[in-house]
C-alpha cells in the first residue's frame, strides 16, 4: 500500500488507522484458511458393534491409511448396543464437528422394525462414501438332498425347506423372506443368536440350509462339510466361481451386507468432501484390497451422493419386506 510523501501530511491516528486496516487486510487469508482447515484435532469414528466382525476391521484398516493424510489420526471407538442403535443415535444427536459413524445394512432395516428411534438417517447424518460389501451365501449341510437351485427351488415351493438365519430382522432372515414374497417359496426361517451358532446345525442337517455371511460359511464350504448352492453377490465370486448367482431367478435378489462412512451433521462440508475423496483413493489400493480380502469383504467405493441414494433404496426395499411379511422383532 503507497502512502503520502511529505508533501501530504496526514494526521499521525489517520496513519496508524491505515496502517492496521493493512495490517488487517493482509492477514485476512491466513486467518480464513486456518479457521476452513478440517480437522484440527483428531477425530472419533464411532463403531455402534462390539469389537470384532468384518466392518470394524475395514473400518480400522481404512482408518490407518487417511489418518496420515489428513494430519489428525481418526480414533475407533466402539459404542455397542441395541442392535447399532446407541452408537447410531450418539452420532445422529451429536454436535461434535470431528466425529464419524460406521454405518452398516442395519441402518436400512431398522426403521421399519423400530417405531422409536430417535433420529433419521437421511436427516441426521451426512454420507461420506460406501466402504465395502459381502454377499450371503445360502448353503446346505453335505449330505443334503438338494444339489442345486433348481432342487432348493421346487423343494421351496413345495415348504419342505427351512432357512435358519442370524437372527429375526437380519439381512438374512430378510433375504429369506424376500424369496417367499418374489418366488412363492415357503421357506420357513429359523432364527438362531448369529451364524457361528447356525452353522453347526445346518452341517448336521438339523436345518434344511443356512443363509450365512459368505466369510463365515467359506471355510467349511472350501473343506467339503458345506455345500454353497447359491450366491446373493451380482458378479461370480472369485472364491467360488462355480457357484450359481440367486440373481438369476430374479434381479432383486442381489442381496449385500455393506458397510459404510457417515459424519455428523456439524462437521463442515468441505471436510466430508475430503474425507470422501481420502476414502475412495485408498478403496483403490492393491493394501486395502488384500487385506480386506483377508475379512471375506470386498472394498466398494462411491460418492456422497451414491451412498445417500443407495441408502434410501435399501430402506423403501427392506421396509417393504418388514411391513408386507409382518415381521416384529421378538
Amino acid at each position: 500500500m503507497a502512502f503520502p510523501g511529505p508533501d501530504f501530511p496526514l494526521p499521525r491516528r489517520r496513519v496508524l488507522g491505515l496502517l492496521a486496516a493493512s495490517a488487517s487486510s493482509s492477514l485476512w487469508p491466513m486467518v480464513a484458511s486456518a479457521q476452513s482447515e478440517w480437522p484440527a484435532r483428531p477425530v472419533s469414528v464411532i463403531v455402534p458393534f462390539a469389537p470384532g466382525g468384518a466392518g470394524n476391521g475395514s473400518v480400522r484398516i481404512l482408518a490407518e491409511l487417511i489418518g496420515p493424510r489428513i494430519g489428525q489420526p481418526l480414533v475407533i471407538d466402539n459404542r455397542p448396543g441395541a442392535g447399532g442403535i446407541t452408537g447410531t443415535a450418539m452420532v445422529a444427536s451429536s454436535n461434535d464437528d470431528h466425529m464419524l459413524l460406521m454405518g452398516s445394512t442395519t441402518m436400512t432395516i431398522l426403521p421399519a422394525l423400530r417405531s422409536d428411534l430417535n433420529y433419521d438417517v437421511q436427516r441426521d447424518l451426512q454420507p461420506v462414501g460406501m466402504m465395502s460389501t459381502q454377499p450371503l451365501v445360502l448353503a446346505v449341510g453335505a449330505g443334503s438332498p438338494v444339489r442345486n437351485l433348481d432342487d432348493l427351488m421346487a423343494r421351496g415351493r413345495a415348504g419342505d425347506l427351512s432357512a435358519g438365519n442370524s437372527g429375526v430382522g437380519t439381512l438374512s432372515h430378510l433375504a429369506t423372506e424376500l424369496l417367499n414374497r418374489k418366488l412363492g417359496t415357503r421357506i420357513l426361517p429359523v432364527p438362531y443368536k448369529g451364524d457361528s451358532v447356525l452353522i453347526p446345525d445346518v452341517v448336521a442337517g438339523t436345518v434344511s440350509m443356512g443363509v450365512m455371511n459368505l466369510p463365515v460359511a467359506l471355510p467349511l464350504i472350501h473343506a467339503g462339510r458345506l455345500r454353497a448352492v447359491a450366491v446373493t453377490s451380482a458378479q461370480p465370486l472369485a472364491s467360488l466361481p462355480a457357484v450359481p448367482l440367486l440373481r438369476s431367478v430374479g434381479e432383486e435378489f442381489v442381496i449385500s451386507g455393506w458397510a459404510a462412512l457417515f459424519a455428523a451433521k456439524k462437521v463442515p462440508a468441505a471436510g466430508v468432501e475430503r474425507l470422501g475423496k481420502l476414502l475412495r483413493e485408498a478403496l483403490g489400493t492393491p493394501t486395502v484390497r488384500e487385506r480386506f480380502a483377508g475379512f471375506g469383504v470386498t472394498p466398494e467405493a462411491s460418492t456422497p451422493s451414491q451412498l445417500r441414494e443407495y441408502v434410501r433404496n435399501e430402506t423403501a426395499r427392506w421396509g417393504e419386506v418388514v411391513h408386507s411379511r409382518s415381521i416384529k422383532l421378538e
